[in-house]
């Protein structure tokens, strides 16, 4: 069975969701169910099978959080000794060399990727072009339309 990394953010998070799910949204759903039941046909009953189908997404949430959780490599980058290398869960600042334009990302799993808050996927192309370099190393980052080098300038584990 492959294990995925995972930070230790994106463990909890998942896990407050489980907890969400299986503690508030399932009953709700039960009891939407059962209130359903009580007005009759079924065959008809448009509330009935919208609580069914609810029934259905929330189940398999919880059962894809649950095999996530159980193939997660928890990874806790704050216990590591910062040797300024760039692995997993490390906080990153480059800058762009042609433009100084300067970018912060962390390096998470692929399901805490959201680059709306600088959280890349381990495997997307740019956290692949800096794994394992060091401050003050470039990398080229290949485009559609180009190239861009970088410069790495800050590695944190925190």
């Amino acid at each position: 069975m492959n294990q995925f990394p995972m930070t230790v953010l994106g463990a909890e998070s998942l896990r407050k969701e489980l907890d969400h799910l299986k503690s508030v949204k399932r009953p709700q759903i039960i009891a939407a169910i059962a209130d359903a039941r009580e007005h009759g046909d079924l065959k008809e009953n448009a509330e009935y099978h919208a609580a069914r189908e609810q029934q259905g997404f929330c189940e398999g949430r919880i059962q894809e959080i649950e095999a996530k959780l159980s193939n997660a490599q928890i990874i806790d980058i704050k216990k590591m000794p910062n040797n300024g290398r760039v692995i997993f869960g490390a906080t990153v600042s480059i800058e762009n060399v042609d433009t100084g334009d300067e970018v912060t990302y962390r390096i998470v799993g692929d399901d805490e990727a959201d680059i709306k808050k600088n959280l890349i996927s381990v495997n997307s192309p740019i956290a692949r072009a800096m794994i394992g370099k060091e401050v003050d190393d470039a990398f080229t980052l290949k485009t559609p339309a180009n190239e861009v080098e970088y410069e790495i300038i800050k590695v944190e584990y925190i």
